[in-house]
């Protein structure tokens, strides 16, 4: 039998591209699914201009480093000298991360651009400060409002029992009942509980039993960005310390958009936890 070589009916040509098009949109849209998401970069600031943490310093960095490999949602790059500041926090060097960490940063950084890295933030861009980023730019008040407070005291290390405010927020809500903390414990100037969403708080002062406003740690929107910010990590035992590293992992993955979490001030029934003291 001869087989004929006449040209197909055009319906079927149309039925058969139609077919070859859907199984190619299907595979298409399969694979955009299974794209894994984009990873974020973080860029931590460790210059100072004041007093360093020489000792848990490079530990923030190790640590910080570690949290991004562990979980795969970031990368670390460093600002360690004026020179990198210069060139990453510059308004065009910003454009390659999506937050910035000021770990244990103090004094009046020589940044190339301070209003473009507050309009970098505002406009959607992640900042995470611990400990001694509230000893950072005394004088300018416009960090210090982004921030949310403005270190002013310390005493001798010591053993605190914080209250949880919110215990739902990703930077806090692992912590339960049971977690522990001796460090260096920061008083702010003029503590307002109604400019943050608070976190971590003290009913009475650290060294004793007056009562009082003490806040530890917090969060707060700045426009459309994020800002988290705790003052604990005064030692490189605290950085080592699982919680605290689950701590700081909640409070990056919430300001880099990666989880939800509250952000607007609030008065709130705390909710005691117990912190063992370190030897």
């Amino acid at each position: 039998m001869t087989r004929s070589l006449a040209p197909r009916h055009p319906c079927f040509n149309r039925a058969l591209f139609a077919a070859a098009f859907l199984v190619f949109a299907v595979i298409a849209v399969g694979t955009a699914y299974a794209r894994p998401p984009k990873v974020k970069r973080l860029l931590v600031v460790t210059v100072t201009k004041g007093f360093r943490h020489g000792d848990s310093i490079p530990v923030a960095e190790q640590t910080l480093a570690d949290l991004g490999a562990k979980s795969g949602e970031f990368t670390v790059d460093y600002a360690r000298t004026d020179e990198d500041l210069t060139q990453k926090m510059s308004a065009a060097g910003l454009k390659n991360y999506d937050g910035v960490v000021f770990a244990s940063t103090t004094g009046d950084l020589p940044l190339p651009d301070r209003d473009a890295f507050l309009q970098w933030i505002r406009a959607g861009h992640a900042f995470i400060g611990t400990h001694a980023a509230t000893d950072t730019f005394h004088g300018w008040p416009a960090y210090l409002d982004m921030i949310g407070g403005e270190f002013k005291t310390h005493g001798n290390q010591v053993s605190i029992t914080p209250d949880v405010i919110d215990t739902n927020h990703p930077a806090t809500r692992m912590l339960g009942k049971s977690v522990t903390v001796f460090d260096e414990i920061y008083q702010f100037k003029s503590p307002n509980p109604s400019h943050n969403h608070q976190l971590l708080t003290l009913a009475h002062s650290p060294y004793d039993t007056v009562p009082g406003y003490f806040p530890i740690a917090w969060c707060r929107m700045y426009g459309k960005g994020k800002v988290f910010y705790t003052a604990l990590g005064h030692r490189p035992d605290v950085w080592q310390a699982p919680w605290y590293q689950q701590h700081l992992l909640g409070g990056i993955e919430w300001a880099l958009g990666l989880q939800k979490g509250d952000a607007k001030p609030q008065v709130a029934t705390p909710v005691s936890i117990a912190v063992p003291a370190a030897p």
